[in-house]
This record gives C-alpha cells, sequence and structure tokens, in this order.
C-alpha cells in the first residue's frame, strides 16, 4: 500500500496544505496510523485505498491545522505583551503545558464542536459568522459552543 500510494497521498496533501514537508510528515503519520490499527491482511482487504488514505490523513490534517492554530495564537499573544512582561523560561514552559492540556481537552470534543469553539474563543467570530462559515445553523453553533464549555468545565472540576 505505501509504495503504490505514498507519493499520491503527498501530493494531494501539499495541494491541501501548500506546505510539502509538512505533507510528507502527515503521510507518513497516516500510514503508520494504519499500520497500527490494522491487521495485515485486512489492510489488503481495503477496497478503496486512495478513499480510506484520503479520509485517515484529512483527520490528520485538521489535527495539525488545528495544533498549529493554537501555537499561533500564543506567538501572537506574546508578541502583543509589553516587553517588560515577556514570560520567563519557567512561565513560558507552563503556559506550553497549559495549551497542550488545552489541545488534549479540545480533541476530546467531536471534529465541528472543536472548530467552532476555536473559531469563536481564538479567531473571536461571533455564534452569527461561525455559523456562516461552517454552514450551520446559530442555534447549531449555540449548541456546540454549550458542549465546549460543559467540557471545559467538566476538566476544571475534575482537576
Amino acid at each position: 500500500m505505501y509504495t503504490l500510494h505514498n507519493r499520491w497521498l503527498i501530493a494531494w496533501l501539499q495541494r491541501k496544505l501548500g506546505d510539502r514537508h509538512d505533507a510528507a510528515d502527515i503521510a507518513q503519520d497516516t500510514f503508520t496510523r494504519i499500520w497500527s490499527t490494522a491487521r495485515t491482511q485486512a489492510i489488503e482487504d481495503i477496497r478503496e485505498p486512495r478513499a480510506y488514505l484520503t479520509t485517515v490523513a484529512r483527520r490528520l490534517m485538521i489535527n495539525h491545522l488545528e495544533r498549529r492554530s493554537l501555537e499561533q495564537a500564543y506567538l501572537t499573544s506574546l508578541q502583543l505583551l509589553p516587553e517588560a512582561t515577556t514570560l520567563s523560561a519557567e512561565d513560558r514552559a507552563i503556559l506550553l503545558e497549559t495549551l497542550e492540556e488545552l489541545d488534549a481537552l479540545l480533541g476530546e470534543l467531536p471534529a465541528k464542536v472543536r472548530t467552532a469553539f476555536l473559531l469563536s474563543q481564538l479567531e473571536g467570530l461571533a455564534y452569527e459568522e461561525i455559523a456562516e462559515q461552517m454552514q450551520l445553523s446559530v442555534r447549531t453553533v449555540t449548541r456546540y459552543m454549550a458542549q465546549g464549555f460543559r467540557q471545559c468545565l467538566r476538566v476544571m472540576w475534575d482537576a
């Protein structure tokens, strides 16, 4: 499967991401994920390997882009800090750990809920803008946001 489809998968991911290195990394992660979760025989029995690879790669690509968005938000917030209040190495490590925990928390949410939550909290979009961008009703966005906030509260109470 790897030799037949790796080059194609990298090209497909590169068209989506615009970066060959990220595409190669995600393609490798895709094959690793498939091999770690399936038996050898099951891999050979896949009728539409490109469709299967595309599905797995798309999910990994979304995770990659969300992580990059979190990292970008962190870097932006650092740039906005006045020079005198720049974070120490210890504070930076604590903030990075917190962002990783937030990423894990958001990773437990369904993809659409996570996307709506990030658009609201990181991008500052109003529910109406999120609904338009995601082609959902405002009511659905409101439910997604409530689900995201409930997850945050659940984690805070468990801590």
